[in-house]
């Protein structure tokens, strides 16, 4: 599903005109990003919680010539799902 479906279906379950269910996707995908930037967790219960880790310097190998390269330090977003979330998928 990309933004568009995702939109659509949104607009569908609320009973919302599109313009609103992608304001309202974007006004939560630009909450997430601040909040994640600043360090904070985002938890939304039974669904899921979006955290930011550190990630430690390592050693990787480049696949065309697998000569070992140094793979950076850097933060990754996770998302652990909720157990709401994951007994529906289940």
């Amino acid at each position: 599903m990309n933004k568009a479906e995702l939109v659509n279906r949104m607009a569908e379950i609320a009973d919302l005109p599109k313009v609103t269910a992608e304001k309202a996707l974007n006004a939560f995908m630009e909450a997430v990003t601040e909040a994640l930037k600043n360090g904070d967790k985002v938890t939304l219960v039974g669904f899921g919680t979006f955290t930011v880790v550190k990630r430690a310097e390592r050693m990787g190998r480049n696949p065309r010539t697998g000569e070992q390269i140094k793979i950076p330090a850097r933060k990754v977003v996770k998302f652990k799902p909720g157990s709401k979330l994951e007994e529906a998928v289940g």
